[in-house]
Parts: C-alpha cells; sequence; structure tokens
C-alpha cells in the first residue's frame, strides 16, 4: 500500500489475512525461554534455573574437490591443499533466563584420525561442556536436547543422576528441529 491509515499505522488493529487469521508479520515472535515454553519456562521459574539449549555439528577437515576446465587433449592439473584427514565437532549451548542476558558456552573438538580415535564427541566432552555452564552460571539448568546415542547413553544417564540437585534434562521429540532453539 501507499501509506494507508489501516496496515501502516495499526490503527485499525492487527492484519488479517483472507482467512481472517493474524499474520506472521504483526506477531512479536517470542524468544525461547519465553511464556510459550510452557512447564519448562514453569519449571525455571520455580527453581530459578536457566533453560539451556544443545545441539552439535561436524565438519570434515578434507579440502572441497578442486574442479576446473581445459582443452581437449590438455589435461589440467588441479592442486588442493592440505592432507585431507581429520574432522572438527563443536557442541553449542545456548542458556536463557527471564531477566538476563543470554549466554552462549561451546565445546570445540579436533579429530585427526589416528587408529582408535573417537570421530565425534564423547561424553566426557558433553560432561564437560555442562560443568563449565553451570559454574559460570551458578544456577541449576534445565538442559534441553535431542535424543543422540550420546546423549541418552549410561555414561551420561549416570553423570545426570549424579548431578540431579543442579541438572534437570528435558528430551526433543525424534526430530523436533522447530523446537530446539540452536537449531
Amino acid at each position: 500500500c501507499a501509506g494507508c491509515r489501516t496496515c501502516c499505522t495499526g490503527s485499525a488493529g492487527p492484519r488479517r489475512s483472507r482467512r481472517g487469521a493474524r499474520s506472521n508479520a504483526t506477531r512479536t515472535p517470542s524468544l525461547p525461554g519465553g511464556p510459550d515454553l510452557g512447564e519448562g519456562a514453569r519449571l525455571a521459574a520455580q527453581q530459578g534455573a536457566w533453560i539451556c539449549f544443545e545441539d552439535e555439528a561436524g565438519q570434515t577437515l578434507r579440502p572441497p574437490r578442486g574442479r576446473t576446465w581445459g582443452r581437449r587433449g590438455h589435461t589440467p592439473v588441479v592442486r588442493v591443499s592440505g592432507k585431507g584427514s581429520g574432522r572438527v565437532s563443536i557442541a553449542g549451548l545456548l542458556a536463557y533466563r527471564s531477566g538476563h542476558r543470554g549466554h552462549f558456552y561451546y565445546r570445540l573438538v579436533v579429530h585427526r584420525g589416528r587408529k582408535g580415535e573417537r570421530r565425534s564427541l564423547s561424553e566426557a566432552d558433553y560432561a564437560a561442556l555442562l560443568s563449565a555452564a553451570h559454574h559460570q552460571l551458578h544456577a541449576p539448568i534445565i538442559l534441553i536436547w535431542d535424543n543422540l546415542n550420546t546423549h541418552v547413553s549410561k555414561r551420561m544417564q549416570a553423570f545426570v543422576t549424579a548431578h540431579e540437585d543442579w541438572l534437570t534434562v528435558v528430551r526433543l521429540p525424534a526430530y523436533a528441529p522447530e523446537l530446539n532453539a540452536t537449531e
């Protein structure tokens, strides 16, 4: 429109689509840790806890495949730097609490591809990340994470039960990226 009073000034209330529902443009998005978290937010308010979302990612250190063109009969030589072995894994943890600024904690591990070396983050890496976050936040943590095999392992369950005084774990459904703030 060209500056009409109805939709530009907001005097007529929220804009509605043809079917009468509110459009996404007029809604203010709720931050993770806001009132839309329901039970987790009430639990966090009762305990004075931080709501933490955790997720992980990995990337190979192999360089991208080099390509070029060449005239017919002249095979080009493409040089690619880098050995090409290894992997980088990172786990990130976002912490939210009402009335406080958000915090971001991460753990970075480089795997060099040695024989017998693990190619992903271990339970000890996740435990160190959670302990460091708790040490910095000085409050209980409500941890929301997915069902990665490392998260549900017996070693991680033992860590969670050993730290029940400050750690509460909420598991996400099998595939729910819209519920995890770190996705």
